[in-house]
């Protein structure tokens, strides 16, 4: 069998062999490295390197560089206890956060005189007008300004509550707090941005919202 039906079913049948690696979850995925898949590693790397890296850039007010230090320390600490993993005691995407987390405070501690670089954005998928692109420009730029501004815990809650997603008992087991003082910072640091971004809203195109 030739032409596009053959290639059709040649493509479903590619994608039916890789399905199956894609829904396995990361915690499997590590125990497979751990035990010499390389395979699992690379799925890994492209599963989790993008969220680790964003996460990392808004902690460090959008410094690439050290942000993309900090994702690859904390791949590398990963890999190194791949082997020593027990699938069903933690989720892979808590036990980075929280190292990430840690590597991020540490850095801004010792780095409290740097100088603050504009923020980097992944491309959009879409391409929109060139009206839009600066307003989303100017909206994810004022969104990071106003983070920097907030205590580092605070900043810390509402990105991985609000940008990266976590629920408050993930977030409270990566900052190693209870939940109700997840909920607090939270709370804080969005009055916080609130207050940031109020006088603002007819500049980022917002007036009516």
């Amino acid at each position: 069998m030739s032409g596009p039906r053959a290639h059709a079913t040649q493509s479903k049948e590619a994608n039916s062999r890789r399905a199956p690696m894609d829904d396995i979850p990361d915690e499997a995925l590590l125990v497979a490295y751990g035990n010499g898949d390389m395979e699992a590693a690379g799925l890994l790397i492209r599963r989790l390197t993008p969220r680790v890296l964003s996460f990392a850039t808004r902690m460090l007010s959008g410094d690439a560089a050290e942000a993309e230090d900090v994702t690859q320390e904390a791949m590398v600490r990963l890999w190194r206890i791949a082997p020593d993993w027990r699938q069903g005691e933690a989720k892979v995407t808590t036990w980075l956060y929280k190292v990430v987390a840690n590597l991020c405070i540490d850095r801004l501690r010792k780095c409290r005189h740097q100088v603050v670089v504009d923020p980097v954005h992944d491309p959009a998928d879409d391409a929109p007008g060139p009206t839009a692109q600066l307003i989303a420009a100017d909206r994810l730029a004022a969104l990071d300004a106003a983070l920097r501004e907030l205590p580092a815990r605070q900043r810390q809650t509402v990105i991985l509550r609000h940008i990266e997603g976590l629920t408050n008992p993930e977030i409270a087991r990566v900052m190693d707090i209870g939940v109700e003082a997840v909920e607090s910072l939270t709370a804080r640091g969005k009055r916080a941005l609130k207050a940031a971004l109020e006088g603002r809203k007819y500049e980022l195109g917002y007036e009516d919202d």
